[in-house]
């Protein structure tokens, strides 16, 4: 089937009129627990907490701060908009969505009219995933196996998703006939929310540990990589959850194709390449233990950066709502944005 609406039931992401409730990613895949949000500050910790997690998301979450703190008045609104820009510094959607909020602001909205702009922004980011999905999937070929990495689905969108839009759209079309998720260490977030995407929307997939990812297209099972983004730079270069560079090197050696799928919003033409984008980096202890048991001798230092950075060199196409970019540099990143 290919109707927009297959493989796709999740909303992460729920406004209920005086407060925003999330779908607390940290208790999947095992337990389904959502928050209520009802001022900007539980807004601004749920984000830094990871209970909602992934660019888009972030972004529309902040949004939905915004009219919390309106409700309360303008003195809320001024102490909450630099706390919601600190939530977390690397995606870009995050000040995307509160600079837009703000230009309303600015011209003197209301809470209602600043509730209508939340909404619009989270309706027009679930339109432009579905149409993301449709420009993508076109690009597959028939009959591909397609890997992705961390998770940029429904979980981390408005709902259909980036990425996983891509790979909705593609086994809706009956292009794609094999889909691995990389378990992307240290929270897991394929293992834990990708998989439980796939598996709870009927769309059959296969978990891989990060480390098996080269031996695996090695053994030919994939054509595609097909990632998300949290900040695309003017020259196409690609900040992304940490170890997508990795896999777009892997699949440059292997005759893989690397996808890169991301709202407009992503796109930071401010930015001239990669090397400027801040890399959030987060506690080491993340690292040194799992599921809150330390699995490392103590005393042992880890280093843990949250994101990394694929040149553009190693992309193959950049998916947006506005369309595709294949083979992205600095000129034809200027072409769609500039």
């Amino acid at each position: 089937m290919n109707d927009l609406d297959s493989h796709d039931s999740i909303r992460a992401v729920l406004w209920r009129g005086d407060r925003l409730r999330l779908l607390d990613q940290r208790k999947l895949p095992f337990v389904e627990d959502y928050i209520d949000c009802t001022t900007a500050a539980q807004v601004a910790q749920a984000i830094r907490d990871l209970v909602v997690r992934g660019a888009p998301a972030i972004g529309i979450s902040a949004a939905w701060g915004v009219v919390l703190a309106a409700q309360r008045g303008r003195d809320a609104v001024d102490a909450a908009l630099p706390m919601l820009r600190a939530a977390r510094p690397t995606a870009v959607n995050l000040m995307w969505a509160l600079d837009r909020m703000q230009r309303r602001i600015a011209e003197g909205a209301d809470a209602p009219a600043l509730e209508r702009e939340a909404q619009q922004i989270q309706d027009e980011a679930l339109a432009a995933n579905r149409h993301m999905g449709e420009l993508g999937a076109s690009l597959l070929g028939e009959n591909v196996g397609v890997m992705t990495h961390c998770n940029t689905g429904s979980l981390a969108t408005a709902g259909y998703g980036t990425a996983l839009g891509v790979i909705r759209a593609g086994v809706g079309g009956g292009r794609i006939s094999r889909v691995f998720a990389g378990e992307t260490r240290p929270w897991l977030q394929g293992a834990r929310l990708t998989m439980w995407e796939l598996m709870r929307d009927g769309i059959p997939a296969t978990l891989v540990s990060d480390s098996a990812a080269a031996h695996l297209m090695k053994s030919g099972q994939v054509q595609w990589v097909v990632v998300g983004a949290d900040r695309i730079a003017a020259n196409g270069d690609v900040a992304n959850k940490i170890g997508t560079y990795q896999l777009a090197i892997s699949a440059r050696h292997h005759g893989v194709r690397f996808m890169v799928v991301a709202p407009a919003s992503t796109v930071d033409m401010a930015t001239v390449s990669g090397d400027d984008i801040e890399i959030e980096m987060r506690d080491s202890s993340e690292l040194l233990a799992h599921s809150g048991q330390r699995t490392v001798v103590d005393g042992a230092v880890a280093w843990n950066p949250v994101f990394d950075v694929t040149p553009a060199g190693l992309i193959d196409a950049i998916v947006t709502e506005r369309g595709v970019i294949e083979k992205p540099d600095a000129s034809r990143m200027q072409a769609m944005f500039g």
